[in-house]
C-alpha cells in the first residue's frame, strides 16, 4: 500500500549517434529502478545522412508515444578532433530533442565523463564497465547486442541518481520547452522565430 503512494516517473535515456543510437527506460519509483527496456536504433543501412535524422526522430517519438516517458536524459556529444563527426553527432542529439520537444517531454543533457562516474565512480570508465555495473545494478543477464544500448540505459540511470532539482547544477542542462531551449541556444537556433 505505502508503494503506491511513491512517485513514479519513466525515464527514456538515449545516447545519439548517426550509425547506431543506443536508449534505455526504466521507471523510478521512489528510490528504486527498474529496467523497462534498451535497444538500439540501427542506421547503417542509410546513405544519405538526412534520412538517419529523420529516422532518429521518427524511432524517438516512437519511444516517447509507447512507454510516455516524464523526460528525456541525452549524453552530450564528446568534444573530438573531427568536426565533421562532431557537427553529425551534434545534429542527431538535437533531432532527438526536437523529438522529445515536440512531445512536450523536458530534456536534460550530460556529459560523458557525468554519466560514467553516477554510474561507476570513475569518470573515465569503459563502455564494458559501465555496462557491467548496469547489469548488476538493474539485474538483468542478457548482454546487449552493443554497448551503445547500454550507453543509453546509462544515460537514464544517471538522471535517476540526480536528486537535485532540474537544473541548479551545472554538469546539466534541462529544457521544458521551445522557448527554454531557444533561450538557451540563441547561437544554434538563429533565425528561428518562436510563436506565442
Amino acid at each position: 500500500m505505502q508503494e503506491n503512494l511513491q512517485k513514479e516517473r519513466i525515464i527514456l535515456g538515449i545516447d545519439p549517434g548517426t550509425a547506431v543510437m543506443g536508449y534505455g527506460l526504466v521507471k523510478e519509483t521512489g528510490n528504486k529502478i527498474e529496467l523497462i527496456n534498451l535497444g538500439v536504433i540501427k542506421m547503417e543501412s542509410l546513405d544519405d545522412h538526412m534520412l538517419k535524422l529523420q529516422r532518429i526522430f521518427e524511432k524517438t517519438v516512437h519511444l516517447i508515444n509507447n512507454y510516455h516517458p516524464d523526460c528525456l536524459a541525452i549524453e552530450a556529444p564528446f568534444y573530438g578532433k573531427n568536426i565533421q563527426v562532431m557537427l553529425k553527432l551534434g545534429r542527431a542529439q538535437g533531432v532527438a530533442m526536437a523529438a522529445a520537444l515536440s512531445r512536450n517531454v523536458s530534456i536534460t543533457e550530460y556529459s560523458p565523463r557525468k554519466i560514467k562516474q553516477a554510474i561507476t565512480g570513475n569518470g573515465n570508465a569503459t563502455k564494458e564497465q559501465v555496462a557491467a555495473m548496469l547489469q548488476n545494478l538493474l539485474k538483468f543477464k542478457e548482454t546487449p547486442e552493443f554497448l551503445d544500448a547500454t550507453d543509453g540505459l546509462a544515460v537514464a540511470v544517471c538522471h535517476s541518481f540526480q536528486k537535485l532539482p532540474t537544473g541548479k547544477s551545472g554538469s546539466k542542462k534541462s529544457y521544458s520547452g521551445w522557448e527554454t531551449f531557444v533561450k538557451d541556444n540563441q547561437n544554434r537556433v538563429s533565425g528561428l522565430k518562436i510563436k506565442k
